[in-house]
């Protein structure tokens, strides 16, 4: 089985095109099916995708933070070959929507767009995948496994009054065997492939290893760090503006169109190099907690996030955040609010505007009111998204997994039961 990357582009937008930009965007959103202007599901292993404007900001020391095309998409690896894919089964909605980016080839050609999207690729600081290793593929026959057996259990009701689970169990998988689209269901989902696994597993260990060796350094640094670290919250400047009614009134008209919303974050950094060597640390041992802590259903405690990122942008004077998620988008606060406070704190705190820590960890998120405000108002419209599964939340997909593996191996009539009311 494939891992899963995430790509982001980031095209400038030729002066004075910003208006016919976003009217092609409003296209693509407006088309159905939701891929027809860029089609993303005919793209190999492609979960979500999204193209929006990051709007123009300054960093706090009045440098301009230009205004961005912004292209995500959270793939199947590898990533070559959804570049590929892009230039060219999306050649034509590339066209349309890059043409008003500075740089685009006119007329373009295959290796003209293939070559504007790797020149203008960027890398995450961290990127975080429910289940790392459970490809497109997996989820969706996975979605048809379970809704088939549900139509066939239906279907046989009145036979199975009676029977005991493990009886129930064996009728589903003669089921599913007698079923060429559904068969491969009965072997369990295999791994990403081995060269994956061992990078992972030398990157997990060599980490800490490396960080055993510098302790010494680390713990002679740390009260400096922690001097320099209340010096600047003191100086701290919350934004307490309420968030722009309009602006308001626009995210909301592009939420909750299904079970899913895609969510965008940005703003700039805080000044001076401090803010920039503690967001680049924090997010550092953020990318090591999500490839291996945080990889499979579960980012601290959130179970609603498919996929999530966090991109330095403009020389590391402004970060992007950005994420798939289920529910609403107050639900998805609150879940924040409830259970990762203390990482919010740990990344956004570095962001200008946002309410004041103590600590790093401290207060911040835990002022409901103003985190919320301050996370509306950077919060970014999402103008044309795209999702392959929007009938599925991620509870859903980790259901459905474990569903198809009760398909094999041996069971009591007990595990039986508990599998059963998967359905």
């Amino acid at each position: 089985m494939p891992y899963q990357e995430a790509l982001t582009v980031l095209a400038p937008i030729r002066p004075g095109a910003e208006e016919r930009l976003r009217e092609a965007l409003a296209a693509a959103a407006a088309a159905d099916p939701p891929d027809a202007a860029m089609p993303f599901g005919r793209m190999t292993g492609v979960h979500f995708a999204r193209l929006f404007v990051l709007d123009a900001d300054a960093a706090p020391d009045g440098t301009p933070l230009a205004e961005r095309l912004v292209l995500m998409s959270d793939v199947d690896a590898p990533l070559d070959r959804h570049l590929s894919e892009l230039a060219e089964e999306g050649a034509a909605a590339l066209d349309r929507v890059l043409r008003h980016c500075e740089g685009y080839p006119d007329p373009a050609d295959f290796d003209g767009r293939l070559a504007y999207l790797r020149r203008h690729a960027v890398a995450s600081a961290a990127a975080y995948v429910n289940t790392v290793g459970r490809g497109l593929d997996q989820i969706l026959l996975e979605q048809r496994l379970r809704d088939a057996v549900e139509a066939y259990l239906d279907r046989c009701r009145d036979e199975l009054v009676g029977s005991d689970a493990l009886t129930v169990r064996e009728q589903i998988r003669r089921f599913v065997a007698a079923n060429e689209a559904l068969r491969p269901a009965l072997e369990p989902a295999q791994p990403p492939d081995l060269a994956f696994r061992v990078r992972e597993a030398a990157h997990m260990v060599l980490v800490p290893a490396v960080l055993i060796l510098l302790t010494p350094v680390l713990i002679a640094a740390l009260p400096v760090g922690a001097v320099l670290l209340r010096l600047h919250e003191r100086r701290d400047v919350p934004d307490e503006r309420p968030a722009d009614d309009a602006h308001v009134a626009l995210l909301a008209s592009m939420e909750d169109h299904s079970i899913q919303n895609p969510f965008v974050a940005a703003g700039p950094l805080k000044p001076g190099p401090f803010r920039r060597l503690l967001t680049t640390s924090v997010l550092w041992i953020a990318s090591y907690a999500v490839r291996h802590v945080f990889n499979h259903a579960d980012l601290a405690g959130v179970k609603t996030i498919h996929f999530a990122r966090w991109v330095f942008l403009d020389g590391k004077r402004r970060v992007v955040f950005a994420s798939n998620y289920d529910g609403s988008v107050e639900s998805y606060m609150d879940d924040f609010i409830d259970k990762v406070w203390w990482g919010l704190n740990a990344v956004f705190s570095n962001g200008v505007g946002y309410p004041r820590t103590r600590w790093l960890f401290f207060g911040g998120a835990r002022d409901e009111r103003a985190f919320k405000n301050i996370l509306r108002t950077r919060q970014a419209p999402v103008q044309a998204w795209y999702t392959a599964y929007p009938d599925l939340t991620a509870r859903n997909v980790e259901n459905n997994a474990r569903f198809r593996g009760g398909l094999s191996g041996t069971m009591s009539e007990q595990e039986a039961e508990a599998w059963l009311q998967r359905l």
